[in-house]
């Protein structure tokens, strides 16, 4: 990869670490960091399912667009977005632009359960009454989609965290 200019994109279903390795990948790096749901709820100064609530998902979608329009124009940051954000053609063809390089962050099924379990701010599993098959069935709609924008996949399942940024680090400065 090389050039200092291009952003470290993080896609992967909820729970497959993205923030937490984010963090810790632009700490390494000595980069900016950025989680496009955190943005959006600092630009709105409403929670994200407070979103959903009032505009539904496509409007949550909308501005997710926006959001990351407006991180891509950034240089040199690395940026954690959400679990979603590949469901829009839109957001596709920003992930696949020539100055990102897209991390997708992958893990079991029964790791995302876990790591989303105590989680109460998460709409599409909170609208759910069975979170694994929710989980399950989000994964398997938007696998082809994080493939299609991927650099590199990364299984997290089961994995430290200092193992994961080396693999990102390695994958990053090829």
């Amino acid at each position: 990869m090389g050039n200092l200019t291009t952003n470290v994109v993080l896609v992967g279903p909820m729970g497959s670490g993205k923030t937490s390795v984010g963090r810790r990948l632009a700490c390494v790096l000595k980069r900016d960091f950025f989680d496009s749901d955190f943005e959006i709820v600092a630009r709105t100064g409403v929670a994200i399912d407070h979103i959903f609530d009032v505009e539904g998902e496509e409007g949550f979608r909308q501005r997710e667009i926006q959001m990351l329009k407006d991180l891509c124009e950034i240089p040199n940051i690395v940026i954690a977005t959400g679990g979603g954000i590949v469901v829009k053609e839109e957001n596709r063809a920003l992930l696949k632009r020539q100055d990102s390089f897209v991390v997708y962050l992958s893990s079991s099924i029964g790791q995302l359960v876990k790591r989303t379990a105590k989680s109460k701010t998460r709409p599409l599993l909170e609208q759910s009454s069975n979170r694994e098959q929710t989980i399950r069935d989000l994964v398997n709609a938007r696998e082809g989609f994080y493939q299609e924008v991927a650099d590199v996949v990364i299984d997290t399942t089961g994995k430290k965290l200092y193992a994961i940024i080396n693999e990102i680090k390695k994958a990053v400065l090829k």
